[in-house]
């Protein structure tokens, strides 16, 4: 084994890597509101941000002679669960408030869990019944009802909806622990192109939109900076997953939360209020109760 991968394999550099792939998670809303602004509409953006993202993988891939082909029942399922949620997430951040994005993905700890039962076998422990129920307070407090806020709007359902497919992709990137980082990542990208192809060819001008050839080329710069941030984000979320226990990884990946919250506070130029504050307190201490709650994982 090279030094490489000795180091590779080290829980403290694993949990260092899952935190700066946590903040640019954190930060990815700024370059996909770039490129909406610069004239690629809706799910454009994504689409654009992916494409490039699977052009710069291909030459990655074949420096290190990697085999996806071989390894097609375990990436299909993970890369179009995976994939949705990353492209059903970046559609939404231009449908909706950066924070409420965030934080409505973030409620995936709710559904991650009712898998586990289903699913794992796992039982539900009261660290567990607190979790939901934070969860849910959050998601309530933060969408108010009546003259308290203004209710879901198509973005808000779209990154709801994406925190359920990454609870489901994670349940099978569990069992994907064998196929390496590369391919993982790939069938990640690849199946958010393909879904997002799809969402543009059922939603039509409701999630895409029309543009013109000038507006690609002044976009161009930023879908290519995202890709670039996207594949390293990748490798920085899925390496860690093959070596420290889920619930470390979780409480790690919390870097996201802070990172996405405090950037669109300070720059989207979106409303922060008690709403935002009080829901944001809620979802990251649904985490933590969950997490802190199974110390023996940790």
């Amino acid at each position: 084994m090279s030094r490489l991968q000795e180091i590779a394999r080290q829980p403290g550099a694993a949990a260092v890597a899952i935190v700066i792939g946590g903040a640019m998670w954190g930060l990815i809303w700024i370059p996909i509101r770039a490129i909406e602004q610069a004239g690629l509409p809706g799910a454009w953006a994504g689409f654009s941000l992916y494409f490039a993202a699977v052009t710069l993988m291909i030459p990655v891939l074949l420096w290190l002679k990697a085999r996806p082909l071989a390894h097609l029942a375990v990436l299909v399922p993970c890369g179009l669960l995976t994939g949705c949620a990353f492209s059903l997430y970046s559609t939404s951040l231009v449908l909706t408030d950066v924070i409420r994005s965030v934080l409505l993905f973030y409620l995936s700890p709710i559904w991650s869990t009712a898998l586990g039962l289903a699913f794992l076998g796992e039982r539900l422990t009261p660290a567990r019944i607190g979790a939901i129920a934070l969860g849910i307070g959050g998601l309530v407090v933060m969408m108010g009802v009546g003259a308290l806020g203004r209710g879901p709007n198509l973005g808000d359902i779209l990154a709801l909806i994406s925190g359920m497919s990454w609870a489901l992709g994670s349940f099978f990137l569990y069992r994907a622990g064998t196929v390496a980082v590369a391919e993982q990542v790939f069938a990640f990208v690849f199946g958010a192109l393909v879904v997002t192809g799809a969402t543009l060819l059922i939603g039509g001008s409701i999630l895409g939109g029309s543009f013109t050839v000038t507006h690609m080329m002044g976009a161009a710069p930023w879908f290519l900076i995202a890709g670039l941030i996207v594949v390293p984000m990748l490798f920085l979320t899925i390496w860690p997953a093959t070596v420290l226990t889920p619930a470390r990884l979780g409480l790690l990946l919390m870097s996201d939360i802070v990172v996405g919250v405090i950037s669109a506070a300070l720059w989207s130029g979106e409303p922060f209020g008690w709403r935002e504050g009080i829901g944001t307190m809620m979802i990251v201490g649904a985490g933590f109760v969950e997490v802190l709650g199974h110390k023996s994982q940790v």
